[in-house]
């Protein structure tokens, strides 16, 4: 392979919106007026509990993707999620790069994601998988298709992992959004347990405000991915 095929291809594993090596959902055409608020990396105590605050203060519907190791650390915080009814899906047991890791192993990081999210809360995680990193491959996408797992990115990112304050992370995404998209923040952090926070707790408030009075609807990605609706 050539310098600049090799460019591409790395470029296209990790792409939020690319689908060059099979179909991921990053959510719908363009002047949609839906909205979907998706949390990595969490269960994180305690920000992940002052996000449904928000999120029921709001009434508004999230999709969070968890961490295995932290539903087993903080089960009553993954409770406190699925009860709040939002939907809940796969984001590896650990949060590996899966472009460095084999299937088998890829296998094992769902399989224990999903033992640690049942044992914690007693239901199962939607088939729903956020690929840590966003990183992916054809045979990460052919291993999701055979478990009957959906992958989902994103259209929007907050890059709220990098910005201090909760104004920065809206104008981040409001310099993005066009509708029909899905937005990338993060309730934890893949490294450790009690990561802050407040800056998205922040902007999740503001975004909200923001989009309900522009008229957009937030949606779960389930609900996204089944509408019809503009």
């Amino acid at each position: 392979m050539g310098t600049a095929a090799a460019v591409v291809a790395g470029y296209n594993t990790m792409a939020p919106k690319s689908q060059l090596y099979g179909r991921t959902f990053i959510g719908r055409e363009p002047g949609t007026r839906q909205l979907a608020l998706t949390f990595d990396d969490g269960p994180n105590d305690p920000h992940t509990l002052a996000i449904l605050e928000i999120l029921a203060k709001h009434g508004v519907r999230a999709t969070f993707f968890v961490i295995g190791r932290f539903a087993k650390e903080k089960p009553e915080i993954a409770r406190e999620v699925n009860r709040a009814g939002h939907v809940v899906g796969n984001h590896t047991y650990s949060h590996p790069n899966l472009l460095l890791r084999s299937q088998a192993e890829l296998q094992r990081q769902i399989r224990d994601c999903e033992r640690a999210y049942e044992d914690a809360v007693g239901g199962k995680l939607a088939p729903l998988f956020r690929p840590p990193y966003g990183a992916r491959r054809p045979a990460v996408l052919r291993t999701l298709r055979r478990l009957n797992l959906a992958p989902v990115m994103w259209s929007v990112s907050a890059r709220d992992w990098q910005l201090k304050s909760g104004a920065e992370i809206e104008r981040t995404v409001a310099s993005q959004v066009r509708g029909g998209d899905v937005i990338l923040m993060h309730d934890g952090s893949h490294t450790h347990m009690g990561a802050d926070r407040g800056a998205t707790v922040e902007a999740t408030e503001r975004l909200i405000s923001r989009y309900r009075s522009e008229g957009y609807r937030f949606v779960t990605i389930p609900e996204m991915m089944a509408s019809t609706a503009v």
